[in-house]
């Protein structure tokens, strides 16, 4: 009985000393960079109704944990500097060394986001210069699943040629723009996963409230209920038995289990973005579209949704949140049509007057005909930089493509009117505006000749239309377009009708 009673309270202490372990999420950790000028949340685990006191570069603050074992608090504002240690202080204490304080960034999205400075133009030069101590990089590894996790396998670490190689090249040219131009730390947290749809990154239970995608939460709930993956992994067995006897044709592929996948409806958000919620940033910048261009209308209220949803979770009210619009891509087009990609791209655009602190990097001519990956990364980067240099640091630089604002028709021609022209409306590679489609009562459109006739208007006509009522503008998925801003910024996309699009019925 005595043995059995040692024993038994050694497991007790010993289960004790595991619950009084001090736990934070990954986020948190030595070399990491801590948002300046804002209070600082810090949280984690420990045992429940616990003391908990936590320290930084001589601010500290007190809380007790819950009845889980949670805790929450906030530290004073910081200003930029270090390097530091926070220490946590529990029934242990927890110390992060090498602690920088300065801008923090999310570069999320799919594959554009997370497509790497290795492979992005002139990447022997780029990882060749890749030393900067004070930029540091934390990247989440890709885990689809519908419970929310508070780890995962990462870790900060400063930016050399090897770390960031592998690094989101939109994200590190982003960062090391503003780093050149602020001369503060920069901590940039990259959990983007290549080829993800919208849905996935947006909390279940909002989905749900929305009332918008029932269908499509349907769709994926028979899938979880009918699909079987070890049986389809010992057919996927069974065929490629088959193929070794004969090796006829190509090796079968095994099969993809897409309920823990990129594209379920909050896979992501559980396993990517939770883990992270609450900490402390400047903002998001954001490349994605591609996998949800088929869907495009749908897109007009579930992007400004998912971006409301992680506004509301961070707790930090309307921080910045700047996307890339998307680029061109396929063979060009020389005779108006519909277009998939021309709608996702209005979708995107229409999110700026949804939602405040939003902005959309413009790049309809820096895409590539034959790789939905452009290389160019670096362009990219420097027109979200912008977005960021003059909303929220305070440089007085062009930053906003030119706008369409109003349309008058006088006659047989269309007069337009934009915003955000910057010094004045421009054109490049050719003098005259090239991309206008102009129509009539009948809707169909025919190309039209343009002039630029003041700072801010261009005058579209054709002798096809006699009555136009609408115009359109870049309206393909590679459209022939050359207006900008003096200064460089590419004309957004746009059309003066409503009329019904290829994707206004989709769903799923």
């Amino acid at each position: 009985m005595a043995r059995f009673l040692t024993l038994f309270a050694v497991v007790t202490l010993m289960t004790q000393l595991c619950v009084a372990e001090v736990t934070t999420s990954p986020i948190f950790g030595d070399s990491m960079v801590i948002q300046r000028d804002m209070p600082v949340h810090v949280w984690g685990w420990t045992k429940p109704n616990t003391d908990v006191h936590v320290e930084m570069a001589g601010h500290d603050a007190d809380t007790k944990s819950d009845k889980t074992g949670r805790f929450d608090v906030k530290l004073d504002p910081l200003p930029a500097g270090g390097p530091h240690e926070l220490v946590i202080k529990a029934d242990e204490t927890k110390t992060f060394k090498d602690v920088l304080v300065g801008e923090v960034w999310i570069c999320s999205g799919q594959s554009n986001m997370q497509w790497p400075v290795g492979s992005a133009n002139d990447p022997d030069l780029e990882t060749l210069t890749a030393n900067y101590p004070n930029i540091r990089l934390i990247s989440v590894p890709q885990v689809g699943v519908q419970e929310p996790q508070d780890s995962f396998n990462g870790k900060w670490e400063a930016c050399t040629p090897t770390t960031a190689k592998n690094f989101s090249a939109v994200g590190y040219f982003f960062g090391r723009q503003l780093y050149q131009t602020l001369d503060v730390p920069i901590g940039l947290i990259d959990n983007a996963w290549g080829g993800s749809a919208a849905e996935a990154w947006v909390n279940r239970e909002v989905l749900e409230e929305a009332g918008q995608y029932d269908e499509l939460l349907a769709k994926w709930d028979t899938m979880a209920n009918t699909y079987d993956h070890e049986a389809a992994m010992e057919n996927h067995q069974k065929r490629v038995a088959t193929w070794e006897k004969n090796k006829k044709g190509n090796r079968p592929r095994p099969p993809r289990n897409q309920l823990t996948g990129n594209h379920r409806p909050s896979n992501i958000y559980n396993g990517v973005l939770h883990p992270t919620i609450g900490y402390t940033i400047r903002g998001v910048i954001w490349y994605q579209g591609e996998s949800n261009a088929n869907r495009a209308y749908q897109y007009r209220d579930l992007f400004p949704l998912m971006i409301d949803n992680w506004r509301k979770e961070w707790g930090q009210g309307d921080f910045p949140f700047y996307w890339v619009q998307l680029a061109d891509f396929q063979a060009e087009v020389d005779t108006p049509a519909d277009s998939p990609w021309a709608e996702l791209r209005e979708a995107q655009t229409m999110t700026m007057s949804k939602l405040p602190n939003t902005g959309e990097a413009v790049i309809i001519e820096l895409g590539e005909t034959s790789d939905i990956h452009p290389r160019n990364k670096q362009d990219v980067a420097k027109r979200l930089a912008r977005w960021a240099l003059a909303n929220d640091y305070g440089y007085d630089i062009p930053f906003r493509s030119p706008t369409y604002q109003s349309m008058k028709i006088e006659g047989s021609k269309a007069n337009l009117k934009f915003a955000h022209v910057g010094g004045r409306l421009d054109t490049f590679d050719v003098r005259e505006p090239i991309g206008f489609a102009i129509a009539g009562e009948d809707k169909k459109f025919v190309n039209a000749n343009a002039k630029i006739t003041g700072k801010d208007t261009i005058e579209v006509w054709s002798d096809q239309v006699k009555k136009p009522v609408a115009v359109r503008y870049a309206w393909a998925t590679n459209p022939i377009c050359n207006v900008q801003s003096s200064e460089g910024l590419q004309m957004t996309p746009f059309r003066t009708d409503d009329w019904p699009g290829v994707t206004v019925n989709a769903v799923k």
